[in-house]
């Protein structure tokens, strides 16, 4: 990988930690919450896991 793929990889990242703490911390943590921050991180990592992986 080259140092541009990293640096988009950890935006992604960076990006995806800070919206799941938006979720936390603005509404009770509750079994939905829970749901939706797994979903969220399977539809946004599993595709950069497959494309990267390849390589």
């Amino acid at each position: 990988m080259t140092n541009a793929n990293i640096f988009r990889l950890a935006c992604i990242i960076i990006l995806w930690i800070a919206l799941c703490y938006l979720m936390i911390t603005s509404r009770p943590f509750t079994l939905w919450v829970a749901f939706v921050i797994v979903a969220s991180g399977i539809v946004v990592f599993v595709p950069l896991y497959k494309k990267y992986r390849k390589k």
